[in-house]
Formats: structure tokens, sequence, C-alpha cells
């Protein structure tokens, strides 16, 4: 099949490795051609592309697809998308990330392109926008999902909360969960000794973990305020902050003037193929985003064999299902938050019960691999094959 995959950016994160490994096994376990758009990737939080990671896939840069919305850019992006994937002239046009999804699925529309799909890595609308924001992107998303085929969800609760808002039936959505290279995941405990020597932990110290973006309603603020109250409980407990973004130096001074700089360790953004290496230096890894569709940081804690502690937001409680596989808390509940994770850093023998449970539940469901095939059959049964 000709499959043209639409994007707004490339950075280093979920919806994007997701899409990276998707268009990836297209060509390398199936054999088809597979066109990758994307528009720029400006920001502080690292171009996926960059590593070298699409050799083998067909790439197009969109310049005038951005993140915000700018009428006379998006026109432009609108025409440059539909120029390209008329020459190119795909079977499956597959879309991702709110902007792109518009414009793309109109774009195939208007072209008839035969099967139009979009994958929802999270709702573009939420409750911290204000009510005319809110009302914009779900009227765009209800306008988007008249014009697809097929709309795939990475959870569960994705498609609850878009049937709910009234975006499409239900009968139109089909979960499929993000798919990741699980091996490197399940062999990251074989990092821990170095890793932890070299990010500066001892023996004793209970480490415990946050993947994400430094960025707006990803929830570092309310780690720092519970930091103080885990630490008073345990000293022994260390945070690892992986990733990078507009609010570093915000979240720097707000640590440093709390007295809790000599607990916390940034490394700034690093590549995907060193996450498992820094899981592998972890005890337990903390989730509180305010919303996220499921991040893929969890599923691969639980590979890692590493227990979570998350918000229960979105998708969280598809893999964090609590005193099985982690401990779910009510989305900024202080005094949960805490008990939490003073709870998973006492004892050693819990967590290990944990992670070894998540990882027989995430081993087959997040391999990339199987997440592919299940895309590509949805192809398949939405063309009527």
């Amino acid at each position: 099949m000709k499959i043209a995959h639409i994007i707004t950016r490339m950075i280093i994160g979920g919806a994007q490795e997701n899409t990276l490994h998707n268009c990836q096994d297209l060509v390398t376990e199936f054999g088809d051609d597979v066109l990758l758009m994307t528009g720029p990737s400006d920001g502080p939080e690292g171009e996926l592309l960059e590593q070298g990671r699409a050799s083998g896939i067909q790439t197009q840069l969109i310049p005038s697809l951005t993140r915000n919305i700018h009428p006379w850019h998006d026109w432009r992006a609108y025409r440059q998308i539909k120029a390209a994937m008329k020459a190119f002239n795909p079977d499956v046009v597959h879309t991702h990330s709110a902007k792109a999804g518009l414009l793309g699925r109109r774009a195939a529309h208007k072209l008839k392109v035969p099967t139009i799909v979009h994958t929802v890595h999270g709702a573009p609308f939420h409750k911290y926008q204000s009510s005319l924001a809110r009302m914009l992107f779900r009227s765009c998303e209800k306008y988007a999902a008249r014009r697809c085929h097929g709309l795939i969800c990475v959870a569960d609760a994705m498609t609850e909360q878009l049937v709910n808002a009234n975006v499409a039936p239900r009968s139109k959505f089909r979960t499929i969960y993000s798919g990741m290279d699980t091996e490197h995941f399940l062999n990251a405990s074989t990092f821990r000794e170095s890793m932890r020597n070299s990010l500066g932990f001892s023996n004793e110290h209970v480490v415990i973990g946050k993947i994400a973006r430094l960025f707006h309603l990803k929830g570092h603020d309310s780690l720092i305020n519970a930091a103080a109250d885990v630490i008073a409980a345990n000293s022994n407990v260390r945070f690892l902050l992986i990733g990078d973004g507009i609010l570093r130096e915000q979240l720097e001074s707000q640590i440093k003037q709390a007295g809790l700089s000599k607990y916390f360790r940034f490394t700034g953004l690093i590549s995907p193929s060193e996450i498992p290496k820094h899981l592998g230096a972890m005890d337990a890894l903390v989730h509180t985003s305010l919303r996220e569709g499921l991040a893929r940081a969890l599923p691969q804690a639980l590979l890692a064999g590493i227990p979570i502690v998350s918000f229960d937001v979105d998708g969280a409680r598809e893999v964090c299902i609590s005193n099985e596989t982690g401990l779910l808390v009510p989305p900024l509940d202080h005094e949960r938050l805490v008990s939490a994770l003073v709870q998973i850093a006492a004892c050693k023998e819990t967590r290990g019960r944990l992670g070894q449970n998540g990882q027989q539940l995430c081993r087959k469901r997040f391999c990339h691999f199987e997440m592919t095939r299940q895309v590509r059959d949805y192809y398949l049964e939405l063309a009527g094959n």
C-alpha cells in the first residue's frame, strides 16, 4: 500500500515515537511505500528525525505547518499538504496531532483518498482551557471526524472522552496501544549500577523519576510541592527529572527556594535510546501530568520492572492498576500523592512485586510490531479488504 502519515512536528515525544515506529514497520515488515509529512520541529524538545532514525522513510517538510494557530500559515500548510498528497497519490492517509489532523483529513477528503485514519494521542480539548478554546477545538475535531473513515485511540479513555463530547459515534473508534521497542526496556536493569554512578546516586538512595517535557500541565510543580513531605518521611529519596522545556529555569528556582536542590537531578533533553538506561537507574516512576492520552513513560517504566505512581488522568488507569502495578492518585491531591510516594519508597519488596506485574501486563500490549499489525489490519478493514 501507499500510506501517507502526517504529523504537526517530529519533536522528541510520545506521539512522534509512535508515528516513527509505525512508519518504519510498514516499510520493513510489510513492504509498504510510506511518506511522512511534518512541519518544522522548533523548540527545546529536540528533533527526532535529526537522530538518523528515519532511514528508509520518505519524508517531506511542510514549512507552514506549525503548532500554533495562524490563519495565513495554516492555509498555506493546507495547500502544501494537499499538493504533496496529490503527488504521492496514497491509498491511506493517516494523520496525527490536532493541527495536522485537521488539515490532513480535510485535504485527503477533498482528494477522495480511499482510506483516511486519524490517531488521537490526546484530546486537544480539556478542562484546563478557556470555555471558548475548548468549544473551538471540540468543533474542529467534530468537523475533521466527519472527513475520515476511522479513529484510533491510544487508550480506551480517549474513546470515552471523544464519544462523550459527541465528536463521533463509538463505532468509528478503535483502541490500539502505542508501540515501542519493548526489548530495550525489558533489559533496563542491566544499566542500573553504571547509570546510578554516573548520575550521582548511591546504593541507599531511592530514586523516583519523572519523564516529561518541562511544560505546562505536565505536573512538575505538583511533584516539587510534594517532595518536601516525602523527603521528611524518607531522607534517602531522590528525584530524577528527564526532559527539557520552557519551564526549566522556573522549576529549578522553585526547587532552590524550597531548599531541595540536593534532592533533585535534571538530565535535560536526552535521546529516546537513552530512556531505558535512565529507567534502569530508577526505583519508581511518578507521573503527575494533568492531561495525557496514555503517557508512554508509564508502560516504559513497567516494562523495565519499575512500579509507577500516577495521577488518575485519561488512560493512566489502563496500566497503573493500584496495588498491582503501582499506585493511582486523584489529580492534584497533595496528601494522597505524598502518601503514595512515601509508600512506594518504603519497601523494596513491594516495588519488585508491582514492577514484575507491570512487565507481564505490558510485554505484548506495547510491542511496536503488534501495534503496526493492528493499525495495518484496521486500514484493510476500513478499505473493505
